[in-house]
């Protein structure tokens, strides 16, 4: 009997990072004898968005959804004792990534590695940022320039290195349909090969072109999103060979890792989650043909807040359980040659084909962002509409919402929490480091880098001096933007009514009879304050009230609370909200609702929405605020006629 040829399995990793270098260097080294084979690190919002923890912008956020890096110090503390050389790290960058792949660097050199055996990669991908998740910096032309910098880069001196991951994850978790998942993430591999393409000579170009590496979200239509895999791979192929003149199909392989679905997760009976996650990790590896690379899964509570240690060890067990107990990876591809597949496969490129050639009419990618980021927003509300009529069954939240209480839940309250204290120490020890270097070597560094920016050289051999120099993260960024200038992406949300209104008539007539008493159309701000850039809700919040005729003001991401206050004195609001989801709701709130008092809003009503905890809750109303929202209130007209009740002057007279 002949031996079974077995696959080698996908990297198993998990995102993972929170409160302090040293703490996030524990949590890895655990994951690794627990038989990770990758690491995936998390930055936190501060480091993501180019700030050091003692910035203005970085209070509440330091250490919260991810590690903050501050410079060489913390990048060594983060990977203390982990052989760089023998290790595959992923790292979730965008914005800052030359710089963090600086530092990465950085600390290889002094592990005595060979950087050119480095194995890893930066996502560096900047066009979601500004379609989805928000933690972008410069305008789109500079940034795509610094993409081209590390592939340029990487590519002579960092070889086995992917020096970008074309990111759709964030797409399907801001509303895209499977056709715009493909199409927007395809056109932005597409923009950044078409700046890459006069960087190297043509013969090298199509090694480059293999080192493009892809990172995608596999959502709970698992037989839809593997098709969906199925057509990346060929479409990826098709625009290789046809486009860029690929011959190689080693150089035209679609690599891809994954992380499923987190936008999905339940806050109601967290529990079921753990069946969502395993089913969307079939569609990312039953077939072969269409295998990831390397899988990351979320831990079944990341609705409620930051996982635990055991939370994350289930879903590596879950990983390793389907590799190693299953049979999965001793058969050839299981859907080849299936007529229900072939025929979905077809349909979805066909679709992202269509959308491909409407991007391409319009200039690609980067003259597309605007259009982009509306259909995403359109999208998502179709989305949530169907939740809300049941058109679309999630379990425990629109259909069978009575259930049994989780013993997973007791005790901790079933999640980790970051100590306060750790931004003040952060702070502490960035200034420590800012007060044992060596300032002329600094200055030095950042004078060269600027003159690299300005010149239109590459940026990273100036980085990488700048790292080991003793640079900052916030110094190098402030470089990057006083070169390039700063950019305030489109939010996606028109001032006109969409023709999404039916069902809305109610709550339309309310809204008009308070106006009338109020003697102008009810006005209503949606701020997001702190750098939380994750404007979903927001930007759902903000559509649904317009629909329903409410003169809404919505700015967009990144605002200080004073600069919110100021909004609201300027439109005369007469309700306010807010969108956190970065668990730095505390302290920004706690500002905010200060300034307004003080500013003499005391009597404006204050609403917040996002991923907060019981007990933060309860801290909140204390506060004043009127009413606090997080996942599980997902009927947004529910939302809409609390804020007509809030502002009403006869229910708040009869109060």
């Amino acid at each position: 009997m002949t031996e079974t040829h077995k696959d080698r399995p996908w990297l198993f990793r998990t995102y993972a990072g929170h409160s302090t270098a040293k703490a996030s260097n524990a949590l890895y080294r655990s994951n690794l004898s627990k038989g990770q084979t990758g690491l995936s690190v998390a930055f936190d919002l501060p480091t993501q968005t180019g700030y050091d923890s003692d910035h203005v912008l970085a209070k509440g956020e330091v250490g919260k959804v991810g590690v903050p890096v501050c410079h060489l110090g913390d990048m060594r503390a983060l990977f203390d004792e982990i052989p760089l050389e023998q290790m595959n790290t992923s790292m979730t960058i965008n914005a800052t990534a030359p710089w963090l792949l600086s530092l990465y660097i950085a600390v290889a050199e002094e592990q005595g590695a060979d950087v050119s055996k480095l194995q890893g990669t930066v996502q560096n991908d900047l066009i979601k940022e500004y379609l989805s998740r928000g933690t972008y910096i410069c305008p789109p032309k500079p940034s795509l320039k610094m993409i081209a910098d590390v592939a340029e880069y990487c590519y002579s001196n960092v070889p086995k290195w992917n020096p970008m991951n074309v990111c759709s994850y964030h797409l399907q978790e801001a509303g895209a349909t499977p056709e715009q998942e493909l199409a927007f993430a395809l056109a932005t591999a597409q923009a950044v090969l078409d700046e890459l393409r006069p960087r190297v000579p043509a013969e090298d170009f199509p090694a480059m072109v293999g080192r493009i590496s892809f990172f995608v979200n596999a959502g709970i239509r698992f037989v839809t999103e593997m098709c969906k895999m199925r057509a990346f791979v060929d479409l990826w192929d098709e625009i290789c060979e046809k486009r860029y003149g690929v011959d190689n199909p080693k150089f035209r392989r679609f690599r891809y890792g994954v992380q499923v679905n987190s936008l999905g997760l339940t806050e109601q009976q967290p529990e079921n989650n753990v069946y969502r996650i395993l089913i969307e990790m079939l569609a990312v590896t039953l077939s072969k043909k269409a295998r990831a690379r390397a899988v990351q899964l979320p831990a079944w509570n990341e609705a409620l807040g930051l996982p635990r240690p055991w939370d994350q060890q289930w879903s590596l067990r879950m990983q390793q359980i389907m590799a190693y107990e299953t049979d999965l990876l001793e058969y050839e591809d299981l859907f080849d040659g299936n007529p229900a597949v072939d025929a979905k496969v077809e349909a979805l490129k066909d679709g992202a084909r269509h959308e491909l050639a409407n991007l391409d009419g319009m200039g690609g990618a980067v003259a597309s962002i605007e259009y982009m980021k509306g259909r995403l927003v359109e999208s998502n509300a179709e989305r949530l509409n169907r939740i809300e009529k049941n058109d679309t069954i999630v379990v425990g939240v629109n259909k069978w919402t009575e259930g049994e209480a989780s013993p997973l839940m007791t005790g901790d309250g079933g999640i980790m929490t970051v100590d306060p204290a750790v931004e003040a120490e952060q702070i502490e020890r960035l200034n420590g480091w800012k007060s044992e270097r060596d300032q002329a070597a600094v200055d030095k560094a950042l004078a060269d880098l600027r003159a690299a920016a300005t010149a239109g050289d590459n940026i990273m051999p100036a980085s990488i001096e700048a790292a080991r120099a003793g640079v900052t993260t916030g110094e190098w960024a402030a470089q990057m933007r006083a070169v390039y200038g700063e950019y305030r992406g489109p939010t996606g949300v028109s001032k006109s009514v969409s023709n999404k209104t039916e069902g809305l008539e109610d709550i339309r007539e309310a809204i008009d009879a308070v106006s009338d008493k109020l003697g102008r159309r009810l006005k209503f701000l949606v701020g997001k304050p702190g750098l939380d850039g994750h404007s979903n809700g927001a930007e759902q919040i903000a559509f649904r009230a317009r629909d329903c005729g409410m003169d809404i003001d919505y700015e967009g991401i990144r605002l200080t609370p004073e600069e919110l206050v100021k909004a609201a004195q300027e439109s005369r609001a007469h309700v306010v909200g807010l969108s956190i989801l970065s668990g730095s709701h505390m302290p920004l709130v706690e500002d905010l609702m200060d300034r307004m008092r003080a500013a003499g809003l005391g009597h404006v009503p204050v609403i917040v929405g996002g991923i907060i905890p019981d007990n933060d809750a309860v801290r909140l109303r204390e506060m004043g605020v009127a009413k606090v929202y997080t996942p599980k209130d997902f009927e947004l007209n529910a939302i809409m006629k609390d804020i007509v009740t809030l502002v009403d002057p006869k229910a708040v007279a009869a109060e």
